[in-house]
């Protein structure tokens, strides 16, 4: 897994006075938790681009007083108007401790189920992995070449190295449904059928009167 590096300042205080300064400089207001204390420090809000807004998952090393903690993203807050990052919350890692993480899935190959009309609908686009943090890939790859109309590929077929899943074994990550043109198309092919057969049966019906 690809690691990203923040650079952090520390925050000497934690009142809500503070953390108003800190966001009016630019700065979101952070804290470090999994380690021997909590760890309460700052970091500017343009640095989460490549964090926050993107698919891709990373690792997290925080640079803060000449010392580096390897980390994850656990939570973050953002303003329900401007969408600014209001708070983050980090979890320090290390190498002989599992941690969670939701993995994000990738598509590969062609469906069959696609190819004869049929609509691909991805369901899950991460799933929640428990593991080392060495054994986590950037991402997982689920195959659909065998996917027909109304075939799904569910948690319980997906097996990643070293990692348990924990997503609902019975839950589909993605499906190839029949597209709503067919079946409308499949509807007005009955229904002229059924007319069909009906203007059959009052033409039977008239020769018998006649005779």
């Amino acid at each position: 897994m690809k690691t990203i590096l923040l650079k952090a300042e520390a925050r000497k205080e934690t009142g809500s006075v503070a953390t108003k300064e800190i966001r009016k400089a630019g700065m979101v207001p952070c804290v470090l938790y999994g380690i021997d204390e909590p760890l309460h420090f700052s970091v500017y809000e343009a640095d989460f681009k490549n964090l926050v807004y993107t698919p891709n998952v990373y690792k997290v090393r925080i640079e803060l007083d000449g010392k580096h903690h390897e980390a994850i993203l656990q939570d973050m807050q953002f303003h329900p108007v401007s969408e600014n990052i209001l708070h983050a919350d980090f979890l320090g890692v290390k190498e002989d401790k599992p941690v969670v993480m939701e993995i994000p899935v990738r598509l590969t190959g062609n469906s069959p189920g696609v190819r004869n009309g049929g609509k691909l609908v991805k369901k899950l686009n991460r799933l929640r992995c428990k593991g080392l943090i060495a054994n986590f890939p950037d991402f997982i790859e689920i195959s659909i070449d065998a996917l027909k109309i109304g075939m799904s590929v569910r948690v319980s077929e997906i097996e990643v190295s070293n990692l348990t899943l924990l997503n609902a074994k019975e839950n589909a990550i993605v499906s190839v449904r029949m597209a709503r043109a067919v079946v409308l198309e499949e509807e007005e092919e009955e229904v002229e059928g059924e007319a069909e057969a009906v203007e059959g049966d009052s033409a039977e019906g008239g020769e018998t009167a006649a005779e």
